[in-house]
């Protein structure tokens, strides 16, 4: 049963809207149809601008906005930042023993889920909230100030029910990786063939663009390998450098996506059925690099808040401090937990980029482990749930002590190193200006991986029926 915490939401969960689960089974089709119309109304979304505000802005939060789906000054400012906070702070009290919930029991299951919508709703509130206080728009009359919180409130419930929607079995996957996965791909596509006036260095935006001019112009190479400006000046602009860097990161994570052990298996009820249990070496997949993420970002906003309304101080400037003209950060925690993009920005503060890759590896490594208990990942959670599948180990009688103690043996080992690949793949990508950012290149293979598998399930139990029990459907 739940315990006193998860039951003080049962009575909020009325007044929270949901999306209803299909009563009836929901075809493929029909599947990927609202899929793709939960794709197309964040898309719309994120280039709509908020009334009063505009598009236009500073870059603050560039690079953790590629994960959050998030698109500055439009309805998609917030992303799906609360929410994956939300989820963070329950899934760690949880994981951590400080709230009671069995999440192989639907009713707790139910309640986790409630608790995760209210605490999102205030998520939501809380950051737009903190967006308007601490400038981010900068100075807006009380009335403006009301209109751009209330688009913003609307626009993260319409967040939250699309997922929902998705989760329940309207669509495929879940609506939180679809949307990472489109702002992604939006962050490469620009960084690509972005076209803009001349920046800077006199040239556009887009890597492909600049390449182009740089050819037409006659001009050496290596103004595109690194782009400076006339004072010699790195510019955070897509570069040579990073167009390889790109590949050689895509290419690593399919590599890393495919390492595995295969546990043996034979099916009781029939002696000659052999099947392998795949214990993949990113375990955990991509969660410890979203979370990781989402903590960094509300440092972020914590640290640009208490600035504003407490000041400058000791344990402020600790927290973080920032550069009055650019908004950056120049110091503190803030200043660590951000990435360098660029090789220059490397060079120039190495003890930052190790830092940064220190901070972001042990995080990584702290969210894989208690991922497991959470998400229903280990050892003995996944032992039982291959006993009463009707599975065991050949040569070892019919119980999950066996197959436990066999899990124990990797499960926990390939979750640590998991999320060290992660974090360290995540961190040192952005040195050399991946496009996209390095977080958004692991999570979107990890994503398109997940939604092939899906879909071939999903065809497969379409085709053949009888499959639809064997894959839960």
């Amino acid at each position: 049963m739940a315990g006193r915490f998860l039951n003080l939401f049962r009575p909020l969960s009325r007044f929270m809207p949901e999306v209803a689960p299909p009563k009836r089974r929901v075809g493929f089709n029909e599947k990927i149809f609202w899929t793709l119309m939960a794709l197309v109304l964040y898309l719309v979304m994120s280039q709509v601008p908020l009334y009063g505000v505009g598009l236009a802005g500073g870059m603050e939060l560039a690079a953790l906005r590629v994960i959050f789906a998030s698109n500055r000054g439009s309805l998609m400012e917030l992303g799906i930042g609360p929410i994956v906070t939300a989820g963070l702070i329950l899934q760690l009290l949880v994981g951590s023993g400080m709230v009671e919930c069995d999440m192989s029991d639907p009713e707790d299951r139910a309640l986790f889920t409630s608790a995760s919508k209210v605490f999102s709703f205030i998520f939501i509130g809380f950051q737009a909230s903190a967006y308007i206080i601490g400038g981010v728009y900068g100075a807006l009359t009380f009335n403006t100030a009301l209109i751009v919180f209330l688009q913003l409130l609307a626009a993260g419930m319409v967040v939250m029910l699309l997922d929902e929607m998705i989760q329940k079995g309207w669509g495929i996957g879940s609506g939180i990786s679809l949307f990472i996965m489109a702002g992604v791909a939006q962050s490469i596509l620009w960084d690509s063939f972005g076209l803009t006036p001349p920046m800077a260095d006199k040239k556009s935006y887009g890597f492909f663009v600049a390449l182009a001019e740089t050819f037409a112009r006659r001009e050496p190479i290596m103004n595109i390998v690194v782009r400076v400006d006339d004072k010699g000046q790195a510019l955070p602009y897509p570069t040579l450098l990073g167009f390889f860097a790109t590949i050689a990161v895509f290419l690593i994570v399919i590599y890393m996506e495919g390492v595995r052990v295969e546990l043996p298996l034979a099916y009781a009820g029939y002696r000659g059925f052999r099947s392998r249990y795949p214990i993949k070496l990113l375990y955990v997949s991509n969660l410890p690099v979203i979370f990781a993420s989402a903590l960094f970002a509300n440092i972020y906003l914590f640290s640009q808040v208490f600035q504003r309304f407490v000041g400058r101080g000791f344990w402020i400037d600790l927290l973080g401090k920032f550069d009055p003209e650019t908004g950056q950060p120049v110091s503190g925690l803030v200043y660590y937990v951000t990435a360098p993009r660029g090789i220059t920005q490397v060079i120039a503060d190495p003890v930052r980029a190790v830092g940064y890759v220190s901070i972001m590896v042990v995080f990584c490594m702290i969210f894989s482990y208690t991922w497991l208990e959470v998400g229903g990942l280990s050892p003995s959670t996944v032992a039982k749930q291959l006993v009463d599948s009707g599975m065991q180990i050949p040569g070892y009688r019919r119980s999950s002590k066996p197959i436990e103690t066999i899990l124990k043996r990797y499960i926990p080992v390939v979750a640590v190193l998991g999320g060290i690949i992660v974090g360290l793949i995540a961190s040192v990508a952005d040195f050399f200006g991946v496009f996209g950012t390095g977080m958004g290149i692991l999570l979107s293979i990890g994503i398109l991986y997940q939604y092939y598998e899906l879909l071939m399930r999903e065809r497969v139990a379409e085709m053949f029926p009888a499959f639809r029990k064997v894959f839960g459907g």
